[in-house]
């Protein structure tokens, strides 16, 4: 399967996230304030990044995040919803390559880039089995 059958350069998805109180920072632990903490905007980057490649990848595959390199511009409160963009900058092999945005209704609150690897799942979880066994978790 070639990824270039199934994506194009420039290839974007959106999703809006209402901010609820479980995803502050205060509640997650990662700082003391009642704002939107950075790892729940990186994993909501993740996520519609995730989903941008699953519209169209056939059965039986899906995607893996690798790396991340994302800045948190802004704060934003609770019960704001917060758009979050994912956009296809290229592609080699089986990885994705993404730009990353995120924006409350003021904002911009969020940037980076992330990739992704695309994978047969069936064969990637046949790995996670032998590690499992070879750690004796079986």
């Amino acid at each position: 399967m070639e990824l270039t059958e199934l994506f194009q350069v420039g290839m974007s998805r959106e999703e809006e996230i209402l901010v609820e109180t479980k995803y502050l920072a205060l509640h997650m632990g990662s700082g003391d304030a009642g704002v939107l903490a950075t790892p729940w905007m990186i994993a909501f980057m993740e996520w519609v990044s995730h989903h941008l490649l699953a519209a169209s990848l056939p059965q039986g595959f899906s995607s893996v995040g690798t790396q991340l390199n994302v800045r948190h511009l802004a704060a934003t409160p609770p019960g704001v919803k917060v758009r979050v963009r994912a956009e296809i900058l290229g592609m080699e092999g089986s990885r994705v390559d993404f730009k990353v945005e995120a924006w409350d209704p003021q904002e911009k609150i969020g940037e980076g880039t992330h990739e992704r690897y695309v994978i047969e799942a069936e064969r990637f979880m046949k790995r996670v089995s032998k590690k499992r066994e070879n750690l004796g978790l079986d």
